[in-house]
């Protein structure tokens, strides 16, 4: 998809310091390309950069490289910039692992150099390119000029010596400061070598050369300014803008063992035949989130802030969708949505809708759910909204599935055996015989001690066991491949 936002609408960042020179000449061409007639109606730009030695002194693409740019990609994206600007060949060789790592538009510089080219010399067949030894290398023109039909010719090496390289990178090279002289005579034999070669153009592959190009004189086919090329095309906006990727936003720690329950039923439920297929995740694992139930049925801290507080974050994380496996937090949902930008998946109508499609002929459904849940009346109302009833356990009962979630012995307590089981399944039995068929476990805890699909009663009665987490899970897995596929 083309973007469509206006170059005056864009802010871009462009990044400096891997060639200072050389970035300041790109960003000078790029303000320069954008067609205003006053200086106000210049499109926002920042220029940055910081101490790079190791920019000046070989041209591998080391992890200092990609960090040093990574890092300022995600401080363009505190600032608002939406487009980012860079100024080197040599990195646009692992540009790819970027794109994957943020949501702004990096601009391709070769993929520019390339429209330029092809605009401007129709029925091009050979093209000469003035590279690193680096971006040889790894064959960065190759990859975009090759499926074009575009033959990529490099200068041969001189008695073993790579002009290009040694013209830019070498004690006496560009990056050193020097304009003239060694670095111009290494570069024009370089640019002779390319047109006995046969090429018909020539592409400086090395952001530097454009800084000396009028001094390598005439060399009978065109020398292209890269670095214009490259300026005119961020200006145009003509370029896709980036792929985004779905990401799933995870409030955790209410609790956290529900937690690790509901991610490993996310990883299990996607279909997916590689790590890459799986769903992207941001989880804010945050315990210290006042407990629900005791401020609903006890006057404890509310967790209304809390609870904001972690979704704003998930928000301001790129999460496309919010999940929260707490059954109890959903009393606080309807307080704190019309104040996110993005949508809360709501576990407790998914569950519904799910009872009602897979079991239309039941109309009364047991639910075992914390004290809190009971009394906020979401899940009675959730059910009523579908035309079923909510039948909760006597109060007896209701005591011991609090005891087999919050006891001394409790699931909470990270206890799944013992007097927990024997408390929860006496409730479960005392809905069976209130002629119940399908229960809703209510407390994402409660399936880590009834993990099974079906319950078998004392009497030999048979109840089916729905677990929201799984449901939850399965919803926000079909959000995230319906996405992927619309992509």
């Amino acid at each position: 998809m083309t973007s469509a936002m206006s170059a005056s609408s864009r802010k871009y960042g462009v990044v400096g310091g891997l060639g200072p020179l050389a970035s300041a000449d790109v960003f000078f061409k790029l303000v320069k390309a954008m067609p205003v007639s006053a200086d106000a109606g210049h499109a926002d730009v920042i220029f940055q950069q910081h101490p790079f030695p190791g920019a000046s002194t070989a041209s591998a693409a080391t992890t200092e490289r990609k960090l040093y740019i990574f890092d300022m990609i995600r401080d363009f994206e505190k600032r608002g910039v939406t487009t980012v600007v860079l100024p080197c060949f040599l990195s646009h060789t692992y540009i790819d692992e970027l794109k994957a790592n943020t949501n702004l538009q990096i601009v391709d510089m070769v993929d520019a150099v390339l429209g330029y080219v092809r605009r401007k010399f129709p029925g091009l067949t050979r093209i000469g390119v003035l590279a690193s030894d680096y971006t040889r290398e790894k064959r960065l023109f190759e990859r975009y000029f090759s499926p074009c039909e575009l033959e990529v010719l490099h200068p041969r090496l001189q008695e073993g010596v790579d002009r290009v390289t040694h013209a830019v990178y070498g004690p006496e090279g560009i990056k050193s400061g020097n304009l003239r002289g060694l670095p111009v005579d290494l570069l024009r034999r370089a640019c002779v070598d390319l047109v006995q070669q046969g090429a018909q153009v020539i592409v400086p592959g090395m952001t530097e050369i454009a800084l000396v190009a009028e001094q390598i004189g005439e060399l009978g086919v065109p020398l292209v300014d890269s670095n214009l090329a490259y300026a005119q095309h961020v200006v145009s906006g003509q370029y896709d803008a980036p792929a985004e990727v779905f990401k799933l936003g995870v409030v955790g720690g209410v609790g956290p063992a529900a937690t690790v329950d509901f991610l490993d039923k996310i990883v299990r439920n996607t279909p997916a035949r590689r790590d890459q297929d799986h769903v992207k995740l941001l989880v804010e694992q945050n315990p210290q989130i006042p407990d629900r139930t005791e401020n609903l049925i006890g006057g404890g801290a509310d967790p209304t802030v809390s609870l904001y507080a972690t979704c704003k974050r998930l928000e301001e994380g790129g999460a496309d969708i919010i999940a929260i496996p707490c059954n109890t937090a959903h009393a606080f949902v309807e307080r704190i949505q019309p104040y996110l930008r993005v949508p809360i998946v709501n576990m407790l109508t998914e569950t519904v809708r799910y009872v009602r499609e897979h079991y239309p002929a039941q109309r009364k459904i047991g639910v075992l759910a914390t004290s809190g849940t009971m009394a906020s009346g979401v899940y009675e109302k959730a059910l009523e909204a579908q035309g079923l009833q909510q039948i909760a356990p006597e109060p007896a009962l209701q005591s011991r599935v609090m005891q087999a979630i919050y006891g001394k012995q409790g699931v909470k307590a990270g206890f799944t055996a013992g007097a927990c089981q024997d408390d929860i399944a006496a409730a479960v039995e005392g809905l069976i015989d209130e002629g119940v068929e399908v229960i809703v476990l209510g407390c994402t805890e409660l399936p880590l001690l009834l993990p099974h699909a079906e319950f078998v009663g004392s009497g030999g009665a048979r109840v089916t066991l729905i677990d929201p987490t799984d449901v939850l899970a399965r919803r926000c897995i079909a959000y995230a491949l319906a996405a992927r596929e619309k992509r």
